[in-house]
């Protein structure tokens, strides 16, 4: 019997980039409404998840956003990034790290193993992409999360400021190397 998830890469259109938007946003709200305030939230949210905003990610040839889909919804994400610089010092050479920008699951689909699906197809397309590496940020205070990449082998490099709305937080640099790669 097959598994009812499915994880496919988004369509780089109009309405694929209406639902990410959308999804993002709710995803967002969940995760860190109650930690921020209203205004912080509302000027993160817009300047971060509207379907334009979205096709152009959609269609950044460096970007590969997976959709996962359960009984017909769908249900989260993740935005992947190859060449970042995150966690680099600024005159480094070019990088072959591929960054997990986000991966969000909506809350009623947390604890279901759908993130694990994610992140395991996430390391799928970086090894694909020939990365060294897998980088990400995640809040300093979002314990969940940082519990989540640690048991897929993410380690903690370093930090980097985030601004939500006015608040500038801290973020957590992860960072996973690739097996058989060189980083």
């Amino acid at each position: 019997m097959s598994s009812p998830l499915r994880i496919a890469v988004a369509k780089a259109n109009l309405a694929t980039a209406t639902r990410l938007a959308a999804l993002g946003r709710q995803t967002f709200s969940e995760t860190f409404a109650a930690s921020n305030t209203p205004e912080d939230m509302a000027a993160y949210l817009a300047e971060t998840y509207g379907p334009d905003l979205q096709l152009a990610q959609l269609q950044d040839p460096r970007c590969t956003c997976l959709l996962a889909e359960m009984q017909g919804q769908t249900v989260g994400y993740a935005l992947l990034q190859e060449e970042s610089r995150l966690g680099l010092p600024d005159d480094a050479p070019a990088s072959r790290q591929l960054e997990v920008k986000q991966l969000y699951v909506l809350e009623d689909w947390i604890g279901t193993g759908l993130g694990g699906a994610l992140m395991r197809r996430a390391l799928e397309v970086a090894a694909a992409a020939q990365a060294t590496a897998v980088v990400l940020g995640v809040w300093e205070h979002n314990t969940r999360a940082q519990a989540f990449y640690q048991r897929f082998g993410f380690h903690e490099v370093g930090a980097v400021a985030f601004r939500l709305g006015q608040d500038v937080q801290r973020d957590l640099i992860y960072r996973k190397g690739l097996a058989g790669r060189a980083s």
